[in-house]
């Protein structure tokens, strides 16, 4: 595989109630691959499935074990995508609002970086 990147972008999530990280790992997620349009993957180098593109995604969070990394595959819209999930984020204190479903006052802040990639030798580039 002639693996190439293609963008590289990074998203904040918080999850201020109810202490879930996946919540915060989605948002991450979602944050990031909200500011990327992938318009260069047809202009340029002529990508005709989406699918094709290569999605890897790095998660820093709190308590990574708890990461439900199944539903942050379906956060992302296409592409083959491998997750990883390591420790990092940041725990902050607020206020448990147990009407909102607090368990404790953390507030739960994840990071992700997300890069496409394509494979070199499935594209062609278009002049």
């Amino acid at each position: 595989m002639n693996k190439r990147r293609f963008i590289i972008e990074m998203g904040m999530g918080i999850d201020a109630h109810g202490q879930d990280i996946t919540t915060a790992a989605i948002r991450a997620v979602k944050d990031a691959i909200a500011r990327v349009s992938l318009l260069g993957l047809r202009e340029v180098v002529a990508l005709i499935d989406l699918n094709d593109m290569l999605v890897d995604v790095l998660i820093a969070c709190p308590r990574p074990e708890e990461v439900n990394t199944d539903k942050i595959h379906h956060a992302l819209p296409s592409g083959q995508k491998e997750i990883e999930v390591v420790e990092g984020g940041m725990v902050a204190r607020g206020h448990c609002e147990r009407d909102l479903g607090d368990k404790s006052d953390e507030i739960i802040v994840a990071n992700a970086a997300i890069t496409v990639s394509i494979d070199a030798d499935k594209v062609i580039l278009r002049s």
